[in-house]
Parts: structure tokens; sequence; C-alpha cells
């Protein structure tokens, strides 16, 4: 060993001579700065190194702990990296292992395939014999159920053939529904002969059993003769059991056959050339129904099954009867047929209707369907919102609500109605004919009543007072659409509406319109001396009060009225049938009311404003030169302010009800009064400037009179509609602003015409043309302002607007300054 160790060293350190590019490689793969690192180590230089000198050497111990140390981290080193060679061998071992352990598992998994494939076929054999038992099991369950229903058949025909012959029908009906029954097994069984054979016997049976009930039938109730003097017998009743099972045809025979012998007597007797056959005598006919109903009940009621509801059929087939016999007399003798007549027919026809609605269900109808009772609506005032069931009120008072939606079309809660008046239909015409002479005698009547009692009483504190001739109109049109659509709801309701229209146009024209105050020319204005000294007294209005209260009356009739054809036309279209409901239109009578109002309010809107016009006439005739000083405001706005404050309460008062259009007069007079005082304006020429001062008092004066004038004269203050107030504002800023341009001086030119601009923004020439002439100018000053004006129009300087708010204030003399200011402080002092 001790031999070996020098060759081993030899071998290490000939084994650490790397070549040079793989030493390069290294140092680029690991870099390092240690020089035990470095390839050319060199020991004794290493160690000089560390002990420089002696001194150095004092430290020797620390020196080689450091060095044993990074020997231990070499040799843990050395040894994992020796341990790691051991790995991949080790890592093949146990693949090797997993590979063999897999191998096994696949063969344990097979084995239990193979076991349960063995277990499935073994189960299929077994259950393979228990089907076999299932299905004979069933098949001899069907066979059997089939030989006791082929007993059962063949016993039930033999049987069913026999009581035929003896008419045993009590037997027969609870035996023939089971053979049907049993029968209905062996469909798919026909092809067999001997099944066949029993069916085509059945058939054979059922067919005889018909014939045999409708011969007893007609030897029990003959077609010609009398009634069958005795009850109906247990035979019968039977029979009719065992027509239930029969063909439907059977059954609709037998009920067809004994209502028309029922029926027989009643042709005889009221045949068209008999006296009772005619309209007057028309209870007859109801009354003969009602005995025989009576008898029926008592003597067959018990005979016919319930469900056949025999009672029921013959009173409907009596109705078909008597409305084709009704037609045919009436078209023989229409011309004998007079109102009171018809409406008496047809009114004891819908009581009878009415009747049969109350006693049956309908159910025998053609529809076949019962129609249910609709809701009653909720009560209500107006004619057309009331129950129709209940007692009509003499007077209406309208109510309306905007959100109301057209309704549907009422479905009628009696299914009898029109079963026999469907006849008089085509004889309506007589009827409306009669209501067109009814209305047009009401329209006269209203007409002379007005004449005669003269307009309403003014009554301040009920508001405006509808007409009671409207009222009256309307509840004579809600009977006459009751009572038509309980005769018809086809064209005769068109007919109806139509001379509704008629009348209702003539009532706005002969009764609203007819009646409304005539303007005439006045004379007796106020003149200029009246004003000056103030004499309020001498002032009046064009109307009278008792006219001013009709006018208002007017209009609120006209208003309910508007409303109310509304709610006409609603229920015109639920009356009608819904394929004619399109050809109803009262837009135009709607229009016509509209007409009505426009022309009332336009009435009430002339009369105040005519009463103004002679105060704004004075005032474009005072010598507004040559006012020294700004007082109060001035007598022609105490007029202006006496007229406003005498009609608008009246009006406002005699509108309560109707707030909306109280505003529409609001507005229509700001709209008129406001660009006429404009125009008064413009005739206030020459205008000193203390007499611009005092117009401007006095137009301020005018707007706040205009702003409060829907609530003058009130005790309960409220605010104006925000439409009327946007143009009072409007237009009396205008006649501020024109004021004021006037105030300014025209010097410089310049500056005035930018002024004006700003102030109006009119592009007018005959505007600045009409300033000029407020401010006396001259024909030759006015020229050179128009061209100026001209010039300045087209493109204003964009420096305009700041020098012309300058120019009514820095570039005024003193005296200007002080005589706004002054004016200022009697506007405060007004307000």
């Amino acid at each position: 060993m001790e031999e070996d160790e020098p060759e081993l060293e030899a071998g290490l350190e000939a084994a650490l001579e790397l070549a040079p590019a793989v030493q390069a490689a290294i140092e680029q793969v690991f870099p390092s700065q240690d020089p035990l690192d470095r390839a050319d180590f060199n020991a004794v230089e290493y160690i000089n190194a560390l002990f420089p000198t002696e001194q150095s050497l004092a430290n020797i111990d620390e020196v080689v702990n450091k060095i044993r140390l990074k020997i231990r981290l070499d040799d843990n080193i050395r040894t994992v990296v020796r341990g790691q060679t051991n790995v991949g061998q080790d890592g093949r071992q146990a693949l090797e292992e997993a590979q063999k352990a897999i191998q096994q598992l696949f063969g344990k998994i097979k084995d239990i395939k193979d076991k349960a494939e063995k277990s499935e076929q073994m189960v299929k054999e077994i259950t393979r014999d228990i089907k076999q038992l299932d299905h004979a099991k069933r098949h001899l369950t069907t066979s059997i159920t089939t030989l006791n229903h082929l007993h059962m058949l063949a016993g039930g025909v033999d049987s069913l053939e026999a009581m035929t012959r003896r008419r045993q029908y009590g037997e027969v009906a609870n035996l023939l529904q089971g053979v049907v029954n049993v029968l209905e097994h062996f469909n798919k069984y026909m092809g067999i002969p001997q099944i066949r054979q029993l069916s085509e016997r059945v058939k054979a049976a059922q067919n005889e059993l018909g014939q045999q009930i409708l011969a007893d039938f007609e030897e029990a109730f003959p077609s010609q003769g009398t009634k069958r003097t005795g009850g109906p017998s247990n035979v019968l009743r039977d029979a009719c059991l065992v027509a239930n099972v029969l063909d439907p045809r059977i059954k609709q025979e037998i009920i067809k056959k004994f209502i028309k012998q029922h029926l027989s007597e009643y042709l005889v007797l009221f045949q068209e050339n008999q006296d009772v056959a005619w309209l007057d005598k028309i209870d007859r006919r109801y009354a003969w129904i009602k005995r025989q109903l009576v008898d029926y009940e008592e003597k067959y009621g018990r005979m016919f099954p319930a469900e056949w509801c025999m009672t029921e059929r013959i009173a409907v087939d009596f109705c078909h009867v008597t409305r084709a016999e009704l037609s045919k007399i009436m078209r023989t003798r229409a011309k004998e047929i007079e109102v009171k007549l018809l409406l008496f027919a047809i009114q004891r026809t819908t009581n009878f209707e009415g009747l049969l609605a109350k006693r049956f269900s309908g159910c025998t109808l053609a529809d076949g369907t019962v129609q249910k009772k609709p809701e009653v609506p909720p009560p209500s005032t107006n004619p057309f919102l009331e129950d129709e069931t209940g007692a009509e009120t003499d007077e209406i008072v309208m109510e309306k609500s905007d959100t109301d939606k057209p309704k549907k079309p009422k479905v009628p809660d009696n299914p009898f109605h029109g079963i026999v008046s469907k006849c008089f239909e085509p004889h309506l015409y007589v009827y409306i004919e009669s209501q067109d002479k009814n209305l047009g005698e009401l329209i006269d009547r209203f007409v002379a009543d007005f004449k005669a009692q003269g307009p309403p009483k003014p009554n301040v504190d009920e508001g405006g007072a509808v007409l009671p001739s409207c009222a009256d109109l309307f509840v004579y049109y809600k009977k006459c659409m009751v009572q038509c659509s309980q005769l018809s709801t086809g064209e005769p309701m068109i007919a109806l509406t139509t001379i509704f229209q008629k009348y209702l146009r003539e009532y706005a024209w002969k009764i609203l319109s007819g009646n409304l105050p005539k303007t005439t020319s006045s004379s007796g204005g106020l003149t200029i001396t009246s004003l000056l000294k103030e004499k309020e007294g001498s002032e009046v209005a064009k109307f009278t009060l008792e006219e001013l209260c009709l006018i208002c009356s007017i209009l609120s009739t006209a208003e309910y009225c508007l409303a109310t054809t509304q709610q006409l036309e609603e229920k015109l279209k639920e009356k009608v049938d819904t394929s004619l409901m399109e050809r109803i239109n009262l837009t135009g009578e709607m229009d016509t009311f509209s007409i009505v109002i426009s022309n009332s309010i336009q009435l009430l809107v002339q009369d105040l404003d005519a009463a103004c016009d002679p105060a704004l006439t004075a005032m474009s005739k005072m010598q507004w030169q040559n006012v020294e000083h700004v007082g109060d405001q001035s007598p022609y706005v105490t007029s202006v302010i006496l007229h406003i404050k005498q009609n608008v309460p009246i009006i406002r008062d005699n509108l309560a009800s109707t707030r909306k259009y109280f505003t529409q007069f609001c507005i229509k007079f700001a709209n008129s009064f406001i660009p006429k005082f404009i125009n008064h304006l413009f005739k206030c020429k020459p205008i000193s400037m203390v007499g611009a001062e005092q117009l401007l008092l006095d137009t301020h004066s005018l707007k706040m009179v205009l702003l409060d004038l829907p609530s003058i004269g009130s005790q309960v203050v409220r605010k104006a509609p925000a439409s009327y107030t946007k143009i009072v504002v409007k237009g009396m800023t205008r006649a501020e602003m024109i004021l004021k341009v006037v105030m300014a001086p025209h010097e410089p030119p310049v500056v005035f015409v930018d002024n004006y601009i700003k102030l109006l923004a009119d592009c007018s020439a005959d505007t600045f043309q009409k300033i000029l002439d407020m401010k006396g100018l001259k024909r030759s000053e006015q020229s050179s302002m128009l061209d100026l004006f001209r010039l300045r129009l087209p493109a204003p300087p964009p420096g305009g607007d700041g020098s012309g708010s300058l120019s009514l204030s820095a570039p005024t003399p003193e005296q200007e300054s002080s005589r706004i200011r002054k004016l200022e402080k009697l506007i405060k002092k007004r307000l």
C-alpha cells in the first residue's frame, strides 16, 4: 500500500493537468477570483502572500482554520458527487421492478374479465326461461279475457235481440251500452268471421231498436191528430234512455217530431190571417208558450232525460217559429206599423227574452255557449257612465278623467237576446225617424225656453253653470242609445248615431253659438279729459255682467258637451257590432264644440281688449314731450287696471270648474294686449327724457298687473302658469327695452345703433325708424342714422356688446345718470 501511494499521487497530479481549452471553458462557466482555483497555482507564492512578514505569523491559526473549512467543503462536495454515480443504476432497477408489477396486474384483470363474461352468460340462460314464462302467462290471461268477452258478447247479443222483440227498453238500455263497450275490445279481431258476424248482429239490433222506438213515438204522438191525453208511459221513458245509446240521429228525430207536434197548435192559432197574430196582441203568443211549458213539465217532464233540456228546446223552437211568423206578417202589413206599436212589441219581446235567460242556460242554442254576466261598473253621475239597468237621473254632472282608456265591447249577458226581436230590425227605420222628429222638437223647445227664460242669472259663488238643456239632451241620447241597443246592434245603431251627430251640431250652433252675445262697435269710450280727471266711475265694459256670465256658461256647457260626446262615442262603440265600430266617429261634433269654446274665449278677450282700447288711445295722444316730472302711474294705466279688475274676477269665478280654459283666456289676452300696447307706444312721439321715464314706470306697472292677472282680486293667491308668465315677461320686456333705447342719447350715433341692436335684437328698419320718430329726430338725422343702422346690422363688431353696455353708464352725462337713479327709486317705491 505504501508503494502504491506515490503512484496514486502522481496519477492525481497528472489528472489535474487539463488542456488549455478545457481550462478556459471551466473558467468561463465557473468564473472565480480565488488563487486556489487557478491552473498555475503556486503554493509557495500563496503562503508568502498570506504571511508576507514575520508579524503576520501571529494570525496563522486563523488562516489555518479557514483553509481547513474550505477543505471540508471540498470533501463534502466530492462525497456528494461520487454518491450520484450510483443513482442511475438504482433507477434502472426500480423501473424493472415496476414493469414486473404491471405485468402481474394485467394478468389478474384478464382473469376477472373472463369470470365476468361467464357470469353474464349464466344469467342470460336463467332469465331466458323466466321471459318465456312471462309471455306465456300474458298470452294465457289475454286469451281467457277475450274468451270471457266473447261469451259475454254472444250472450248479450242474443239477449238484446230477445228484449228488443219484447220492447223491454229498460233492460235494453243497460245491456246495449255494455254490449257496445265489449264490442270495442274486438275491433282488432274483425278479420275473424265469427266476430264480424256478431258485430253485424249488434248493428242490426241497433237499427231495429231505432226504427222501433221512432214507431212507438209516432204511435204515441201522431203528427196529424191530437196530443196524447194521458201521461207518458214507462216504455217511452225507457226508450229515451235507449236512444241515448243509439245513433244521435235517433235522438234528434225524436226531439224534432215531439216539438213539431207540440207546436202544431200554435201555428194554427196564430196564423197570418188571425186577429191575434198582429203586433198589438203579441202578448198572447208569449202567454200561450208559457202555458204550454207548464203543461209539458206536468205531463212529460219525467219522460225525457234531464240532459235533453226538452223544455228549453221547446222554447227555442217556439222563438224561431215566432220570429219567422212575425217577419212574414210585418212584411205584409209594413204600412200599418207605427212607432208606439213597434216599441210595444219590441218591449214585450225583449221582456220575454229576458225571462228565458232567467229560466234557461242557453245550452241548446246554436253556439252552445253560455255568456257570463259582466261585472257591474261603478256608479257615476254622467249619463254614459251609469249602469244601464239603473234609474236615469234628471241632472247630470260631467265627470271626466285624463287616464280614461277605450273599453272593450260589452259582451251581451242574455244568450237569448235577439232570438225573436231580430225580426224587428228591418222595421226600425220607423223608430229612427221618430227619434229624428223627437230630437228636432227637443232642440226647438230648448231654443224657445232659452228665449223665454233669458240668460242664466250670474251666480259667482257656484261658478259658471252648465245649461240644463245640455244635461236633458244627453239623458235623452242615453235613453235612445240603450233602447236601440236592445233592439239591434247593427245598422240601426249607425243610423241613430247619424241622428245624434245631426242634433249635436244643431245644439252647438242654435243653443250655444246662437246665444253668444254679439260684439258691437262702442262709441262711448274714455276721453283724454276723463282720463286726466281720473273719473273711474265713468268707465264701463262693453259686455254687462249678465252677458259675461252667459259667455262663461256657454263655454262650460261646450266643454261638458265635448267631454260627454267623447264618452258617447265610446259607449256607442261598445253597443254596436265589432264590424261596425269604425263607422262611429264623432270627431266632427267634438271639433264643433271646440270651436264654440274658442269663440267664447275670443269674445271674452275681445271684450276686455276693447275696454282697454280708449285708455291706450289716450296714452298715444298725450303730449309726452311736455311731461316735466315723473310721478305716480298715469291715468290710462289706472283705467286699464280698473277694467282688468272688473272683468277678470268675474270670468275666473265663472270658469272655476274649467281652469285650463281660464288659462287660455289669460294667454290669449296677453298675446292680444301686449302687441297692441307696443303699437300704441310707437305712436307716442315725440317723447322727452322725462316722458320716457314716466312711460317706463307705466310699463313696469302694467307688467306687474299682467303677471298677477290669473289671481287678481282673488283671496287665494296662486302662482301663474309658467307658459303665461313667459309670454308676459317676453312681451313687456320688449316694451321696456324700447323705452330704454328711446332714453339713451343718440350721440354718438354708432353707440346708439349698437345699443339698439343689443337691447332689441330687431333687424327691422321700420322698428328703428319708429324709435327715431319717438326720439323726435329730424329727417336729416334719421337718414344718417338709418344708413348707419344698415351698415352696422349685417356685420356687428365683436366688441359691440361691450361698447353698448358702456353707452348707458360711462358715456352718459351726470344729469342722465341722476334721472335713471331717480327712476329706479320710484320703481322700488311702487314695488
